[in-house]
């Protein structure tokens, strides 16, 4: 099973489409860094308008790595799927339309085993992009704007986290982030199965992601009691739980999270759907003619 995962990890890097994801992700963040670098104070003013001239902080004060990372991941983590999806979309359509599945259908594996060492090689990808993204968002934020507490803008209020209260919550983020990706993997995964070229997953997933997502942000009654519960992209905006802090005569708690239980279920429903994803993919996987 290890030569097998070795095997589909060798086929994932030496595709070109491979690397897309990591220089888009690259090209993104040193944009939005040069940006805040020469344009932060104005980015500042407008942040801080919405709260009304209640709260006043110096923009050099706010405007340091912690924060940079934050606003980065607001950007690129709605739009990290869709990377995803260019790989996990051609897991197995792309077998079929190069002609090999029939090849590696005829390895003394069964087929569900060869499912799950494939997704288990997509995951490591998803897994690799998110500390490329990481490495790049925080620790080459530190590295050009310092560190400082962390002023985390809400709606009608604003949460300040201390410098040393802030690292554990990056990287509970980060890993609510993986499981969150690892989803959208399952799914275009899982519609790979049923493909016989790639295209068709990588599209599919990438219309559902953006449906999804405009759903998600969408401020209506309706959709917020009836549909945004069960859309997995809602549940995948949970690694902003972290960052959202309970108070005590308006001073944060360090340590503290507002909604534990929020973050638990989003996470376990994000499971739930990676799980269902890939037992459909097996169970049609193992039914489906891959020899004619």
């Amino acid at each position: 099973m290890l030569r097998l995962l070795q095997i589909e990890l060798y086929k994932i890097f030496k595709r070109p489409r491979t690397y897309i994801a990591f220089a888009v992700i690259t090209v993104i963040v040193l944009l939005v860094q040069v940006a805040l670098k020469f344009g932060g104070e104005e980015y500042m003013g407008l942040m801080m308008s919405g709260l009304g001239g209640t709260f006043e902080v110096p923009a050099q004060e706010a405007l340091n790595g912690y924060l940079v990372c934050f606003i980065i991941l607001n950007l690129l983590l709605i739009h990290v799927p869709i990377l995803v999806a260019l790989v996990a979309g051609d897991m197995v359509a792309g077998e079929a339309n190069a002609g090999t599945l029939r090849l590696i259908g005829c390895k003394p594996v069964s087929r569900t085993q060869l499912l799950c060492v494939k997704f288990t090689a997509c995951s490591i990808y998803t897994i690799l992009l998110l500390i490329w993204l990481a490495a790049l968002s925080l620790f080459l934020s530190i590295f050009f704007f310092g560190t400082n507490s962390l002023f985390v803008p809400r709606e009608y209020e604003i949460n300040i986290i201390s410098a040393s209260d802030v690292m554990w919550r990056y990287g509970a983020a980060f890993i609510f982030a993986i499981i969150g990706l690892i989803t959208v993997s399952a799914l275009a995964f899982m519609l790979s199965v049923f493909a016989e070229n790639s295209i068709g997953p990588i599209v599919v997933t990438v219309c559902v992601i953006i449906v999804f997502t405009i759903l998600t942000s969408m401020q209506i009654p309706f959709y917020d009691e009836s549909v945004k519960p069960y859309l997995f992209t809602t549940h995948m905006l949970g690694w902003k739980g972290f960052f959202y802090v309970k108070g005590e005569d308006g001073v944060t708690i360090k340590g503290s999270i507002e909604n534990v239980p929020g973050i638990i279920k989003s996470g376990l429903i994000l499971i739930g759907y990676t799980t269902l994803f890939i037992v459909i993919a097996v169970f049609y996987f193992r039914k489906k003619d891959i020899l004619s």
